[in-house]
């Protein structure tokens, strides 16, 4: 028989959404308990380790007009840099390359020094031992008049109320609810997309910005492919010297890019140099079972982003979703995770206060 955790509130889910709404209930007095089915923090937040630096996998930009992901690093003490913006961009099509002057591509935005994971991490730090639980995959939500249990395969995390910081679609496709979610809720999470969880994210370390010598930025917008947009994701001062793309699926369900094809693109955009990175890693994230649900790419209406499905608790109002595609503002970004997670902590202080 599987044991019974009891606390305050139950998290679902160790990405910055989930972690920045533990932060804030923790700092309320409350008792919690944080469930991640990976061994790690972050989610979509994901660097992977590289010589100089870290290469962001996953999110990888912040901008001026986002102040709760501002207010947190710098609350938070960590380091960060704007993004790359000197330089012409190029823009390729059935015609070939050109050269757009002035950089009409990029905008002023900044980056997490030690990647975006980082601040993951930072955050999961400040809590006690035992607060994030990692391999805890939740597979049944049950509610009563008094509680809602989250049920994994070691055992059962019971609270007053659940927050649900994964993806909608991920949620409705992944987890049993008893009793079930309204059928409105159902249809819309099945529907709304997942945010960069069709896309595969390519991203070349190479020994320097050998495209700045050229006077390039590093930005490319490209209508033949694969790679339909390329940045400069360079470190502070250039290190590490790294390019990153984005590749859609095209069409749906079609395997990801290969590395003879992002080379190939790679020299068509940058000549001789673009074909020789000292390192070259290909992240689809529809391989990410804790991130993408089945069928993920045909995931389109975008409009569902912030639905009023998600503002308002579900299971008898101790259920509240606190991913970015919950958020109504800056969905998709840092920014709406935390904006979403937010909402739903305060939520939850306010219900538990009465």
């Amino acid at each position: 028989m599987s044991t019974v955790t009891d606390v305050d509130v139950v998290v679902v889910g160790a990405g910055i959404a989930g972690l920045a709404a533990a932060r804030t209930l923790r700092a309320c007095g409350l008792d919690l308990v944080v469930l991640e089915a990976r061994n790690r923090v972050g989610g979509r937040l994901l660097s992977f380790p590289a010589d100089g630096g870290n290469l962001d996998i996953g999110a990888t930009w912040f901008w001026p007009d986002e102040p709760r992901i501002s207010e947190l690093v710098a609350e938070l003490s960590i380091a960060t840099h704007p993004q790359h913006l000197m330089g012409d961009a190029l823009y390729q099509d059935v015609h070939g390359m050109q050269r757009l002057a002035g950089n009409p591509v990029d905008v002023s935005s900044w980056r997490i020094t030690a990647g975006a994971q980082h601040l993951a991490i930072a955050v999961a730090l400040e809590f006690p031992q035992h607060t994030i639980r990692f391999d805890h995959d939740v597979a049944e939500i049950h509610s009563t008049a008094d509680h809602v249990t989250a049920q994994t395969a070691t055992g059962s995390f019971r609270g007053k109320h659940l927050i649900l910081a994964v993806p909608p679609a991920l949620a409705v496709s992944a987890i049993e609810f008893a009793p079930n979610l309204d059928r409105r809720t159902v249809e819309v999470a099945r529907a709304t997309p997942v945010w960069m969880g069709a896309m595969t994210k390519v991203v070349a370390q190479f020994r320097a910005p050998f495209w700045r010598d050229q006077g390039l930025a590093g930005a490319v917008i490209s209508h033949v492919g694969p790679m339909r947009e390329v940045h400069d994701m360079s470190g502070r001062d250039g290190s590490p010297a790294v390019l990153f793309g984005f590749v859609p699926p095209d069409p749906p369900g079609r395997p990801t890019v290969t590395t003879a094809e992002v080379l190939t693109q790679l020299v068509d955009m940058f000549g001789r140099d673009g074909g020789s990175p000292d390192k070259l890693v290909i992240h689809d994230w529809r391989d990410e079972q804790h991130t993408s649900p089945p069928g993920v790419e045909d995931l389109q209406a975008y409009e569902l982003f912030g639905h009023s499905c998600y503002t308002a608790p579900g299971l008898g109002g101790r259920l509240h979703w606190a991913s970015t595609e919950a958020s109504v503002t800056h969905p998709g970004h840092i920014e709406g995770a935390l904006a979403a997670a937010d909402r739903a902590a305060k939520a939850v202080v306010s219900a538990i206060r009465g």
